[in-house]
């Protein structure tokens, strides 16, 4: 196990507010007068409007941008002085950046969607920053995985992957001839770990309940073979070892940590679920970024140059990122727990660990562009699944995916990176010609291709979920 680094040895989290804020502009306008005079001329954004600034985060590996960018100065190099605070759920989380006490937080992908179509609390919410690719993983207790492998196919005495649903069907069909509620957790209603579940159950043919706003239906139960709960995602392991639940989605280390306690089997990640997935984004309020558009952008920059360092030189600097993250004040998990995914591997089964170099995809893959295409995948599932109540116009999914998905922004933050030496343009989308929609993608579990130009048709694809009715 690799040591942590003591408290002793490193600059603290927080700052005296004052003395830090005047040591950082002091910092920001003796950086500007130091840099090339061909780059102050090409450089477009001016000092940050507001340089004191908190952020929220969960208790997840894919909050490494926001520390890195901490740990590493980048945000300070962009005159910003930053406190980054652990929030106990998502709900809290979203309701601290729409009330201003969070400036802006990490953010499962569906959060500014959901908050600006009102779905939940109603709020304009952005993102100009998609923070990963991947990162997700679906377990099940012991129970449950010794129940499903009779079902699995196998070779060489491993069980084959990626598992499909289908093994876990039989299962599902014999707690339900007894009367017994199959229960399994995600960690929110607007979650990806919410509609990645929900695919890999739907793939095999169970149905995970649709929800019925209209009718103030929120919990997502009807019709439901398999009953789908909110647990934070500390909290999984936990819930999963007390028999509450059966099985759970969630990002890492919490599906590593079922391994390392011996608690629960992981039997699928999101890689194989939907390849090279969007996970989490940075949101903001649109009011902020009205209100402080020069600092809306650093932040950017800082985050992107922290997405870099995650991925570079093919994650030779993950194991230094793994010991950051177990720091108490980040994610606080054991070093070896976070290392499994963190460095390229995952384990299923204790001793079953496979190469999975693309589990977590930080900056490689244009993994930071918030691609309109991204967001109307999140908004289709809504649908597919009811929180979205009527069906919706493909015009309908193109704006709100531009009211909330700003590449605009990004493509500011992206070029002014590029002036000033730290990126060139060939890590980046050609943004002369970038549309913000992906090609189609035909690398999801059902083989079922996803066309965000095509969200109807692409609705009407699946098997399981809403069309055109109304529940």
């Amino acid at each position: 196990m690799k040591p942590k680094v003591s408290m002793q040895d490193r600059p603290l989290l927080k700052l005296n507010k004052p003395t830090s804020s005047l040591l950082r502009r002091g910092k920001f306008a003796l950086a500007m007068l130091l840099l090339p005079m061909s780059q102050l001329l090409m450089a477009q954004v001016g000092p940050p409007e507001k340089d004191e600034l908190t952020f929220g985060f969960i208790k997840l590996t894919d909050m490494a941008p926001l520390a890195i960018a901490y740990e590493k100065g980048y945000f300070e190099d962009e005159g910003l002085y930053v406190s980054i605070e652990a929030q106990a759920n998502w709900k809290v989380l979203l309701d601290g950046v729409i009330d201003g006490q969070l400036d802006g937080a990490h953010m499962l992908a569906g959060q500014p969607l959901a908050a600006t179509i009102g779905y939940g609390t109603e709020a304009h919410i952005i993102t100009p920053f998609s923070m990963d690719l991947n990162g997700n993983g679906i377990t099940v207790s012991n129970e449950i995985w010794e129940q499903m492998l009779p079902h699995i196919p196998s070779e060489n005495g491993k069980p084959v992957h990626p598992i499909k649903a289908d093994s876990l069907k039989p299962v599902v069909e014999s707690y339900r001839d007894r009367g017994i509620p199959f229960n399994m957790g995600m960690v929110f209603p607007v979650s990806t770990h919410n509609y990645e579940l929900r695919y890999w159950l739907a793939s095999g043919g169970i149905h995970p309940g649709y929800y019925a706003p209209h009718r103030g239906d929120t919990a997502g139960t009807i019709d439901a073979e398999v009953l789908l709960s909110v647990t934070p995602p500390p909290q999984m392991p936990a819930t999963l070892e007390a028999g509450t639940i059966f099985g759970y989605c969630v990002g890492e280390p919490w599906n590593q940590q079922a391994v390392f306690t011996g608690i629960g089997v992981p039997v699928i990640t999101d890689y194989e679920i939907w390849k090279n997935n969007p996970e989490k984004v940075f949101g903001i309020t649109n009011e902020f970024a009205e209100r402080y558009p020069n600092t809306t952008v650093r932040i950017v920059k800082a985050l992107l140059r922290a997405a870099k360092w995650l991925d570079a030189d093919n994650n030779a600097n993950r194991p230094e990122a793994v010991d950051i993250l177990s720091w108490g004040e980040y994610v606080g998990a054991d070093y070896d727990v976070i290392a499994n995914s963190m460095t390229g591997t995952f384990e299923y089964e204790k001793g079953d660990k496979r190469d999975v170099p693309d589990f977590n995809v930080f900056f490689r893959y244009n993994a930071t562009y918030p691609y309109y295409s991204d967001a109307i995948w999140y908004l289709t599932q809504m649908r597919r699944w009811g929180q979205i109540s009527e069906p919706k116009s493909d015009d309908w999914y193109f704006d709100t995916a531009k009211s909330v998905y700003r590449p605009d922004i990004y493509k500011i933050a992206a070029e002014e990176l590029i002036a000033e030496g730290y990126m060139s343009a060939e890590e980046f989308p050609d943004f002369a010609t970038e549309s913000g929609f992906k090609p189609p993608q035909s690398e999801f579990l059902d083989n079922i291709t996803y066309d965000g130009s095509k969200p109807n048709e692409y609705l009407n694809k699946l098997s399981i979920g809403l069309k055109d009715e109304v529940l």
